[in-house]
């Protein structure tokens, strides 16, 4: 009892410790702390609804959505988690929006590993326009500003990110980051002391006067002949070089112009093969949006099923094989870590028991040569636990399929007896009837060999 107050207090610190974080909006702060108290008290729902407010207020939709679904499983009335998810569906338009936007920042990751950086700037303006909370948008959009040496648009936008959320490492590594190529590029080089002039001192004063030389003063004496031999000189140009040079310039202009066009026929040629590969990408990853989509909706159709069989488990008014197959529908990679943890929780509990019932059931159906249930029970025990009785819930299933027809399945699970049960009281029958199937080339003999597989598995039956 002692723990289980020592627990709630843990919780309680540390969900208030996350409440005056998020009041300050330093929302990173806030999401370490919240956390910290639903893993001491994973039923705390004021913890949970106020991580799903900041999730919600830096642009985190969908993990918002996902913690007050939790919430409302764990309390289904007098629920604030109710009315945060139903505003979310009301406004149907806006979230159509805000999912457009995160399909885009996704595409704008793209466009950053091909190079196309001024796509995604271009790209990523449009998802802070729709989505002004999405602060991975700005700090992307940040981030790509100072690799293009904007630094005043680099500042502008993560001054935007920091109101988003105070104590983000991440903006507050950009913002140094950003300080420090400042005063790198602030620096200026020392002004070069001029060497062509002489200071010397008259009183109080220091008087500074051009230096002189001998080569000057004599350039000023000549400078009048200079005149007259540069017109003689220039004549001579004029008669023997610019001429010529005039039609040569002529040419070489005609060919410049030449090259010109054909770089830019070239250029040209180059944006359309761009743009028609622009365009596959964007075919592409509409169909990677799709199937984003659909595993975001498949998550939540997972926490929903994983707390109804949470739910049923408590309640304990349902038989294992009801929730052992609520659990079969779960895909375990698409929980989170607190949902994961919750599956295990629950398989680790129910498989068992449900493998004996499902096992119960394959046998009697195989004995009754009803070979389509036998499939059906094997099949889902070898799913909860592949190495249940030693092998022997591959091996009937192997038979199964053999007195079905299904030769192909069947030579699939006597191999599997083979490979990994070598030392199983079924690794001679498995590899006899793998070899008679391997064997079989027509009509007859495949019956032959389904037959046997057929009188093999009553015999195995017999035996039990």
């Amino acid at each position: 009892m002692n723990y289980a107050k020592k627990f709630l207090y843990q919780s309680n610190y540390w969900y208030n410790d996350g409440l005056k974080k998020a009041q300050i909006r330093d929302m990173s702060g806030a999401i370490v702390s919240l956390r910290r108290s639903l893993q001491y008290n994973r039923e705390n729902i004021a913890a949970r609804n106020l991580l799903g407010l900041v999730y919600y207020g830096i642009g985190e939709v969908a993990e918002a959505l996902v913690e007050w679904i939790i919430s409302k499983n764990f309390r289904p009335r007098d629920n604030i988690a109710n009315e945060y998810i139903k505003n979310v569906q009301a406004s149907a338009n806006e979230l159509e929006v805000i999912n457009q936007a995160v399909k885009k920042y996704n595409q704008c990751i793209g466009y950053c590993q091909q190079n196309s950086e001024d796509l995604a700037v271009i790209q990523l303006k449009q998802v802070i326009s729709a989505h002004p909370t999405f602060l991975k948008a700005y700090q992307l959009l940040a981030l790509l500003y100072l690799h293009s040496e904007q630094y005043s648009r680099a500042k502008q936008i993560l001054k935007t990110a920091r109101k988003l959320d105070t104590e983000n490492p991440m903006t507050l590594r950009y913002l140094h980051e950003l300080t420090r190529q400042r005063t790198r590029k602030g620096k200026r080089p020392e002004k070069k002391r001029r060497e062509d002039a002489v200071e010397y001192s008259l009183g109080n004063e220091t008087i500074i006067q051009p230096r002189h030389s001998a080569l000057r003063e004599a350039a000023g004496h000549l400078a009048v002949a200079n005149l007259f031999i540069g017109a003689a000189i220039g004549a001579a140009i004029i008669w023997f070089l610019v001429a010529p040079a005039v039609n040569q310039s002529r040419s070489e202009r005609l060919n410049n112009q030449m090259r010109e066009y054909s770089e830019q026929i070239t250029s040209l040629e180059a944006q359309i093969s761009a743009q028609t590969r622009t365009l596959d990408n964007y075919r592409s990853q509409g169909e990677d949006a799709e199937a984003q989509v659909q595993q975001a909706q498949n998550t939540v159709d997972g926490y929903e099923n994983l707390m109804s069989v949470s739910d049923q488990y408590d309640n304990g008014g349902y038989t294992y094989v009801t929730m052992a197959d609520s659990l079969l529908g779960i895909s375990r990679d698409s929980l989170g870590d607190n949902g994961k943890a919750l599956y295990d929780e629950l398989t680790e509990d129910i498989y068992p028991n449900a493998c004996y019932d499902y096992f119960e059931q394959g046998t009697e159906a195989l004995s009754a040569e009803n070979y389509e249930d036998a499939i059906d029970a094997f099949d889902k025990v070898i799913r909860m636990d592949q190495n249940y009785n030693d092998g022997e819930a591959v091996f009937n299933l192997a038979q199964a399929y053999s007195g079905n027809g299904d030769n192909e399945n069947a030579s699939k699970y006597y191999q599997m007896i083979i490979e990994n049960f070598a030392d199983s009281d079924y690794v001679q029958e498995a590899q006899e009837n793998y070899d008679a199937i391997a064997g079989e080339s027509g009509g007859d003999g495949s019956s032959d060999g389904q037959d046997g597989g057929s009188d093999s598995g009553n015999t195995e039956d017999g035996e039990e």
